[in-house]
């Protein structure tokens, strides 16, 4: 009691007397001491905190609740305070301790819901939600969990389904404020003022139910002024939307259509009526222990993407985005869900732009946004005291389980920069932090993730055990009707969502031409135009034989070679005839072999049933015919192809080979098959093997018929896993040639999606998704790939670009030179995008300064040589890395070849002999790092 009510150092007196005595007592001996490390834990006293915590786990008496407790308690100190440890060694020791919690206590909704804070807080936010859900199927009735929930979705610019996480919060807790003004904030951004006042109305009210009820205890002096603060913010954006209000026209039918319904339709949605009624069943059956229960169907799991200002996204949406929902989860991860979702009234109001407000109602800017710093200052002391309120008896006898839950999360936000070199700074700035640089040594070799950041490694897959059906997911498709559907910004959206997409029918609502893709009329247009060719062995879909050992295996063997359009296309039209001719009465058990497959497939449910998924079959069975795949056909000359290419330009922006708001089309340079189209020509069978996009980018592929072809795909969560599998079977993942055993996959819980592509069908592959593809009739493909500009997409393309320096694998998207390219092209207003990018121009500029100091040390002249239009991006000669700006070439070479300085050191340990070009001059590169500012969003669509 004393504790809870904040007299911490007479309550830690009594408890310390306790242990002295040997009377019977509610608590054991080491729940006592428990109770004592929690009073050093609120008390700030860390040190002794984590002592007493790891002296009760030493214990050989200890219970699996309180050992939980107590995993509990040390994963989310190890997770807020910064003084115990570097910030990726502390991460990794908070989730390694709040899984055992949960090994100990499987039921604990709190632990998993702790363990989503902290996923969210490393930016993994598929197995952050994964944990909320989990916690939630544990402990139903928590709205904190379902606020994250909410701050998830809105992060991942998903309205509608944050819209229904909040609904659920404050459903299950009316009083609470955060999830009530996030919900303010969701509605404000998507321009429904009367909704978002609404909702902060409903905040500050219970902000002053608060106060009025902490006024009557002991902290109310102290805390009164927080409180106050905190009120005062929300009573001035009130203010400032009663002035909007006041000026608004009434609404009309006629009136703009609203992004998401209003709070009375979105109070009644199903998921919320199913909220209200699965509480009062939770009531009922809380007597009865055994009772199992089952997890709320709530909205799918957020699919992580953002949109730029660029993106032909509605300006509505755009806004949303841009005016930078921040990176709560990853930098604001402080004292409570409540804290957390609170940092967001700052960071999100202090972007809006209050000018359109009227001179008679106008509140001052700098009012505003000076009170939200103090409502983000003072958030700490506001919520230890919310926490001593919700307390309650109950959860002093329940072995501390809310005293876990409202402990002091008081963990500040910490950088992932070091105090030198921040995105911060200005060029001269960084020129100055370089020069303090020793140049005794060569730099070493550049990364463009955060600075000090680790090298990436695959990550370990979600550890959500599925069911044999979430195994085998339906593949999320659309058909199109006509060409308003196929330019809708839903279309966008929709893709953008899923790991892989089927857009059917878009050949038919655009009125495409395949035709110019069909064999015949490449025969007819450039028949000696060169085709590369992989003979393979023809196979079952969902089987790969060694032929030679008789058994499945993951290695698949294509042999290369070469021929033109015309000899293969003679190839693949006797491939026909010669079937035709063996057009024969087959077994039951050859049924369902590629050219006549017995699957069905329909736009309701792409996946292939079970019973078709696992076929067993006999060994002699196995068929060794050899095929002949036509693959890599470069259609990037505007002069052979210039119908074709016109042809693609029905296609929807988002979806071009070249468009502004494609990353790809701001290279400078071809990359082939990437930034232009390339063309498959295919016979049943033929097989493009296991693979992610070169660098994680996104794929478009268009099947022109006239058979199909079947797709295997694997969410980018879980490549990982696919990666390890490859390990195991002794392949490279990046260098090898691999066909997955679909038995491998289901052993070791990783999804796949199996679907059929029908001719003018358009396969979306979303960034970072493994598959592989084999046809299954006579069909061409065309295919490039795009690069959305989002946060995401940028993400994943030089986290690969990191990774495949680790593994000496050759990244063919120069990222260093197309993020200098993005920062002289385009302006950005999503945060985080610009956060990456500014990051990557950083790094780059500090390693070019530091190069050139250090070959000014060895007497080294730097010689401009400039870059010609168009030039290709440079890549060392021996390590295949990229070279940007500063190049090494060997004197009196014959053929002068490009090295970084590791390997031209290697050549001359001295540089003599070493010409050192420069390819941008230093003001220019200056000129442009200053010049990359975030591009703020005008004020917001205030239209109901």
């Amino acid at each position: 009691m004393l504790k809870h009510c904040g007299e911490f150092h007479i309550a830690l007196k009594h408890l310390q007397l306790s242990l002295l005595y040997t009377y019977p007592s509610t608590f054991s001996e080491l729940q006592v001491k428990f109770q004592i490390a929690h009073l050093y834990e609120v008390q700030n006293k860390h040190k002794a905190a984590k002592d007493g915590y790891e002296f009760l786990l030493n214990e050989k008496n200890i219970s699996l609740e309180l050992k939980a407790d107590v995993y509990r308690q040390l994963g989310w100190m190890y997770h807020c305070v910064e003084c115990l440890g570097e910030k990726k060694e502390r991460e990794a020791n908070a989730l390694n301790f709040l899984q055992k919690s949960i090994e100990a206590e499987p039921k604990s909704g709190q632990s998993l819901y702790l363990l989503g804070r902290c996923y969210a807080g490393i930016n993994k936010v598929h197995d952050a939600f994964l944990a909320y859900r989990n916690s939630v199927e544990k402990s139903e009735g928590n709205a904190d969990t379902w606020c994250s929930i909410g701050v998830l979705y809105q992060q991942q610019n998903q309205p509608t389904d944050a819209l229904q996480a909040y609904i659920c919060a404050v459903q299950l807790d009316k009083d609470h404020k955060a999830a009530w003004t996030n919900l303010g904030i969701l509605y404000e951004s998507c321009g429904q003022l009367r909704d978002a006042y609404a909702c902060y109305l409903n905040a500050t009210k219970q902000i002053s139910f608060q106060k009025s009820s902490l006024l009557r205890r002991k902290q109310a002096i102290r805390m009164k002024k927080d409180t106050i603060g905190l009120s005062k913010g929300l009573s001035q954006r009130i203010t400032f939307l009663e002035g909007q209000l006041s000026q608004a026209p009434l609404p009309s039918i006629t009136s703009k259509r609203r992004t998401l319904c209003s709070i009375e339709e979105a109070w009644n949605l199903p998921i919320s009526l199913e909220m209200n009624s699965r509480q009062q069943q939770t009531a009922q059956m809380l007597p009865r222990q055994n009772t199992k229960q089952s997890p709320i169907q709530g909205p799918p799991p957020p699919y992580p993407h953002s949109q730029l200002s660029q993106s032909p996204i509605p300006a509505k949406r755009i806004k949303e985005d841009g005016s930078g929902q921040p990176d709560l989860m990853q930098n604001n991860i402080q004292t409570s869900s409540q804290h957390q979702n609170l940092i967001n009234i700052s960071e999100t109001l202090s972007q809006r732009n209050f000018n359109t407000m009227p001179e008679s109602n106008k509140i001052s800017e700098q009012s505003v946004l000076d009170t939200f710093d103090d409502i983000s200052n003072d958030i700490y002391k506001h919520n230890e005291t919310i926490k001593l309120e919700r307390l309650s008896q109950d959860a002093l006898s329940n072995n501390l389980n809310e005293d876990s839950r409202h402990n002091k999360y008081n963990g500040g936000s910490t950088s992932d920069l070091s105090t030198t070199f921040k995105i911060q700074m200005d060029s001269k700035q960084l020129m100055a932090a370089v020069k303090l640089l020793p140049i005794d040594e060569p730099p070493v070799h550049c990364t463009i993730l955060q600075v000090n950041a680790p090298p990436p490694s695959p990550p370990d897959c979600p550890p959500q055990k599925l069911t044999r059906d979430q195994l085998l997911p339906p593949t999320p498709s659309v058909h199109l009707e006509n060409k308003k559907n196929a330019f809708s910004p839903q279309l966008q959206e929709f893709c953008l969502k899923h790991p892989i997409a089927v857009v059917r029918g878009l050949a038919g609502a655009l009125k495409l031409d395949l035709g110019l893709f069909s064999t015949k009329t490449l025969v007819e247009a450039n028949p000696d135009h060169s085709v590369e060719v992989r003979t393979q062995v023809h196979q079952s879909p969902d089987e790969n034989w060694d032929t030679s050992q008789g058994k499945r295996v993951w290695a698949c063997i294509s042999h290369r070679s070469h021929t033109t359009i015309a000899k293969y296309a003679q190839y693949q039209a006797s491939s026909f005839q010669d079937s035709l001719k063996l057009i024969l009465p087959q077994d039951e058990s050859d049924k369902g072999f590629p050219g006549s497959q017995a699957m069905s497939d329909s736009d309701s449910k792409d996946s292939v049933s079970n019973s078709n998924i696992v076929l067993k079959r006999k060994k002699h069975k196995i068929n060794s015919k050899m095929l002949r795949f036509g693959t890599n056909v470069d259609l990037s000359d505007e002069r052979k192809w210039k119908p074709q290419l016109t042809e693609l330009q029905k296609l929807p922006a988002f979806a071009r080979v070249i468009s502004a708001a494609n990353m790809l089309s701001h290279v400078g340079h071809v990359i082939l098959g990437m930034n232009t189209v390339q063309l498959y020509m295919k016979v049943p069978g033929s097989r493009t093997p296991g693979h992610q996009e070169n660098n994680n980018f996104c794929s478009i592929n268009i099947n022109i018929g006239p058979g199909d072809c079947e797709w295997f795909a694997v969410p980018d969560a879980y490549w990982g896993g696919v990666h390890n599998l490859c390990e195991k079977n002794n392949i490279s993942y990046l260098h090898g040639s691999w066909w997955p055993v679909l038995e491998d996959l289901y052993k070791e819980n990783i999804p796949v999606y199996r679907f059929i592509q029908k001719p003018g069908d358009l396969v979306w592959v979303n960034a970072g998704c493994v598959h592989w593809v084999q046809s299954v009739g006579w069909c061409n493909n065309i295919a490039w790939n795009v690069g959305p500009l989002t946060a995401r997409q940028y993400s994943l393309a030089i986290e690969r670009y990191e990774w495949n320096k680790v593994q000496a694998f050759k990244s063919i998207v120069p990222m260093v030179h197309l993020s200098w390219n993005l920062a002289r092209n385009i302006k950005v207003s999503d945060t985080k995008l610009f956060e990456l990018i500014k990051m990557c121009l950083l790094q780059t500029l500090k390693n070019v300064l530091h190069i050139q100091e250090y070959v000014k040390s060895k007497g080294v002249e730097i010689r401009f040589n400039g870059r010609g239009k168009n030039e290709a991006s440079h890549y060392c000669g021996q390590c295949e890395v990229e070279v940007f700006n500063v190049l090494f070439i060997k004197e009196q070479e014959k053929r002068h070849v490009v090295h970084c300085l590791s390997c031209a050191l290697k050549l001359s340990p001295s540089l003599q002999g070493i010409v050192c070009l420069e390819e941008y001059r230093l003001s220019e590169l200056q000129r442009v790092y200053d010049s990359f500012t975030l591009h703020r969003t005008q004020g917001l669509a205030y239209t109901q």
